[in-house]
């Protein structure tokens, strides 16, 4: 069976599109893998400051990696393939990605530094970005969120990197909801392929 980790960032809950992309997605994977759903909106996901990050660095320093506070890092180390979903924001995707992002970037865990320079120490195959844009970003050099998300996924070590996006999503006259069932069909094509 092969270990699924399903990151929703999906902010609107119910009501979000970028929801409806992603659940798309994971009904068309093979029958061979498990989905672990991570809700970012039900953790409770500090970013670092004072304390907090003060006791990080001590953990660290002691090499003390298999504290609780290290979780997110080994979950998502540990996964065969990682499944992002956020909606465009502000130029790149809401920060409670990012505040996640910290989360997992642990030297030891899910990256590490060597002689030779950092090594990535993530085992999945393949990271998928699923994401709807309400303008037209695709290839745009202002879409920083599927550009941060590829250099990450070779930071970490995972294989391959694949973004799905459904764009023109809030343009007045434009096809929204076509856009969306074109980039369905893609994410399903996708994720019988993996």
């Amino acid at each position: 069976m092969r270990e699924v980790l399903f990151i929703d960032c999906c902010i609107r809950g119910a009501e979000s599109r970028t929801k409806r992309l992603a659940n798309s997605f994971l009904t068309a994977l093979p029958s061979d893998c498990h989905v672990t759903r991570l809700d970012l909106m039900e953790e409770n996901l500090p970013y670092f400051k004072g304390a907090y990050f003060d006791e990080r660095q001590r953990l660290l320093e002691a090499g003390e990696r298999s504290h609780p506070r290290f979780r997110y890092a080994h979950q998502f180390a540990g996964a065969d393939l990682i499944v992002i979903a956020a909606p465009f924001w502000d130029l790149s995707f809401p920060a409670l990605l990012k505040v996640y992002i910290e989360q997992v970037s642990v030297d030891g865990i899910t990256f590490g530094s060597t002689e030779q320079g950092l090594q990535g120490l993530c085992r999945a195959a393949d990271m998928v970005f699923l994401t709807t844009r309400g303008g037209f970003y695709t290839g745009d050099a202002m879409e920083m969120g599927s550009r941060y998300l590829d250099a990450l996924h070779t930071f970490f070590g995972v294989g391959r990197y694949h973004c799905v996006a459904a764009d023109g999503m809030d343009v007045a006259g434009f096809d929204a909801e076509g856009s969306l069932d074109d980039a369905i069909v893609r994410a399903k094509a996708l994720a019988r392929s993996l």
